[in-house]
């Protein structure tokens, strides 16, 4: 309505960046009813300089985002000659944004040219009153055939500028791959490396998916980008509760949450409720039990969900529910024999689930509930014997659920009335050097083998003494101790 009556393109540009929020530049642009390169070619044709590069569409893209997009700035002289083409003043090309992000020396020059420049004409072509195009919708169409054609050519350049950009992509198919194969590598690491380098690692290829998401990317990039974050946040997590921050753990877990829930990723969102139900489980048991639950309505099948049946009956045997326990042990190996494959399951190290590591969570079950050591002997030892022969093809051992099952399998000994050989059992446990004494075995030395010790039967020997004063300095001296002594000396 504007165009058909007949109003300046002042006018048109003021109600295109009131209506649409465009910046000054491209609202001029378009109030002219050019296209990037049909701009770029009239500068080029007024303004050409043999010694310098012609203005080109992608160099009007750049100083129509700026400041924005700082990649490239327009210089004041720029601002001028464009100001020129549209034939306004250079403070009808910039708003606020522009001054704010201008180099005082181009703010000074911009202040001598306001200072010098000569009053408006007061022939200018008079603006509509308001209610002229008050009411104007996209939908009124111009009776006027000049103005039809400059709408549908306007609406033209803009859907072909935008189709450019949608093309361009500032990230290519192998940097993707090489972040994947990084997290890949890392999850790898996790199994058999030192905890806090590793973390520190994570950390870093954390802050390189960060910076890739701000450049332009295409809809699947920012999709396996989102994808990468949350697998790399389970890592994590599972590294810091090892390290002994459990609460930042469970921020990590939160933060893996939002991109996973951001693509509707199930399988991930499965691990993630499965990786905090193992968090919290000492501390929270109920919240334990509620979290693999809830995970298995992510997924139902494969590895993973044989996993979120038995964290959810070791939550339930440590609340006394015997029978949902071993319930649970059964529907953990009819899951992991059912067919399932996802791209969790494809990054592999933690994200998997071994024969071993099956076999130690179900005796982890079994110690929690009363009278059932000799079931708990029977899972753990097989464990241990599976441990030590090494993973099978396509599995992958974690040396913490190594240390862990010698640790319960000691406790299950010693409520069998075996003191000797639960010694034995942990011997090499408590001569892990002190970055590798992670969180769970802490707990499960505290909270599984020491209230063993103080049973009649065992107090007062020669050899429990011993055990326990061994106990004792072992969990004096570990990373869980050495973060936390750090973490208070910089509080």
């Amino acid at each position: 309505m504007l165009l058909a009556a007949g109003a300046p393109n002042r006018v048109i540009k003021d109600e295109m960046m009131r209506r649409w929020g465009l910046r000054p530049r491209r609202a001029w642009r378009f109030a002219h009813g050019w296209s990037q390169s049909a701009l770029a070619a009239r500068y080029n044709a007024r303004y050409a300089e043999p010694d310098r590069a012609p203005m080109s569409d992608g160099r009007i893209a750049a100083y129509e985002k700026w400041p924005q997009d700082q990649r490239e700035r327009p210089s004041l002289q720029v601002l001028v000659r464009l100001a020129e083409l549209f034939d306004t003043t250079v403070d009808q090309v910039i708003d606020g944004e522009d001054l704010a992000h201008m180099p005082e020396t181009d703010q000074r020059a911009l202040r001598d040219i306001r200072n010098t420049a000569p009053a408006p004409s007061s022939t200018a072509a008079p603006i509509p009153p308001d209610s002229a195009y008050r009411g104007w919708r996209e939908a009124d169409i111009p009776s006027d055939p000049g103005s039809q054609h400059r709408v549908v050519a306007m609406a033209a350049h803009e859907g072909s500028e935008h189709a450019e950009q949608a093309e361009r992509r500032d990230i290519g198919d192998a940097t993707l791959a090489q972040m994947r194969a990084d997290v890949e590598r890392l999850s790898h690491d996790y199994m058999t490396g030192e905890p806090f380098p590793v973390f520190q690692e994570m950390t870093r290829l954390r802050h390189r998916i960060w910076a890739a998401l701000d450049r332009r990317l295409w809809p699947r990039d920012q999709t396996e980008l989102y994808f990468l974050l949350g697998v790399l946040h389970v890592l994590m997590a599972a590294a810091a509760h090892g390290l002994g921050n459990r609460q930042a753990a469970e921020e990590l877990i939160r933060a893996g949450w939002a991109y996973a829930t951001g693509i509707d990723h199930r399988p991930l969102m499965a691990h993630l409720r499965l990786e905090l139900a193992n968090i919290v489980f000492w501390t929270r048991p109920r919240n334990s039990r509620d979290l693999a639950r809830s995970g298995l309505s992510y997924l139902s099948e494969g590895q993973t969900a044989a996993q979120l049946h038995l964290r959810h009956g070791r939550a339930a045997a440590r609340l006394g529910d015997a029978d949902t326990a071993r319930q649970a042990i059964t529907a953990a190996h009819q899951a992991a024999s059912q067919p399932h494959h996802d791209d969790v399951l494809d990054i592999g190290g933690e994200f998997g689930l071994s024969t071993a590591t099956r076999h130690f969570l179900a005796g982890s079950i079994m110690l929690e509930l009363p009278n059932a050591h000799h079931e708990a002997i029977h899972e753990l030892s097989q464990a241990a014997d599976l441990y030590t022969t090494g993973p099978a093809r396509g599995e992958d051992h974690y040396d913490g659920y190594i240390a862990c099952n010698g640790v319960a399998l000691a406790t299950a000994l010693l409520r069998n009335g075996h003191l000797d050989a639960a010694t034995d059992t942990l011997q090499p446990i408590l001569n892990l050097p002190p970055n590798r004494r992670i969180q769970a075995l802490l707990q499960r030395l505290r909270y599984q083998v020491r209230p063993e010790l103080a049973d009649p039967r065992y107090a007062g020997t020669q050899a429990t003494a011993e055990l326990d004063g061994r106990i004792e300095e072992f969990s004096q001296e570990t990373i869980v101790q050495d973060l936390g002594e750090l973490s208070a000396g910089r509080g």
